[in-house]
């Protein structure tokens, strides 16, 4: 399980990078499929997450302020992704070979997380979200067919409840395709309609 969700997650990087890469300034004020943010904020978002989630992995998970977003720059969105993603990759080895657990009080305040789950919640973290910003910007994300496998699984336990999905938390109301009938709709799909996502969701074209 180890090697196996920290390889998912070293791909599911990978696999969102160009959409990252694809960003330019004139982009960021671009709506996407988060309710109410625009492209700055869910850059800002993802940046934070990386940093927040390589902290936790070091041991600093506690301390809400390296949780926070982490603006865009003036430099390539892309380079910045890249940079957070390999400090992510590192302290999630270095957590991996401790057996340090991750306190990650956005998800629940006081509770240790295991390195294979936390390192999961991130993997889902990544797929989404980017997503998301390769939605914003009209470009495809093609999920191989075993990281959606993956990313249906672990979005199925992702708690459906109204406070769990209610407005500020961190994923919506659960959408139609994730309950179409079997074949009828992608694992890809069915995860990110649990998710609280739209897979028709496209920008409004003038």
């Amino acid at each position: 399980m180890e090697s196996g969700i920290r390889t998912a997650h070293l791909r599911a990087l990978a696999l969102v990078q160009p959409a990252l890469d694809a960003v330019r300034p004139e982009h960021l004020d671009l709506p996407t499929p988060c309710a109410g943010w625009m492209l700055r904020r869910l850059l800002a978002h993802m940046l934070g997450q990386n940093h927040g989630f390589a902290q936790a992995a070091l041991g600093r998970g506690a301390d809400l302020a390296v949780w926070a977003d982490r603006e865009v720059g003036d430099g390539p969105v892309g380079a910045a992704f890249a940079a957070s993603a390999d400090e992510l990759f590192s302290a999630f080895g270095t957590a991996v070979k401790s057996g340090r657990p991750f306190l990650i009080p956005e998800v629940l305040p006081g509770h240790a997380f295991p390195a294979e789950q936390a390192i999961g919640f991130h993997f889902v973290d990544t797929l989404v979200h980017g997503w998301d910003v390769a939605a914003a910007l009209g470009v495809p994300l093609d999920c191989p067919d075993d990281l959606a496998a993956l990313l249906l699984r672990i979005s199925r336990q992702v708690p459906t409840t109204p406070e769990s999905r209610a407005p500020g938390r961190a994923f919506g109301p659960v959408v139609g395709p994730a309950v179409g009938p079997a074949g009828d709709v992608s694992d890809f799909d069915r995860a990110l309609a649990l998710l609280g996502r739209d897979p028709a969701w496209a920008p409004a074209r003038p």
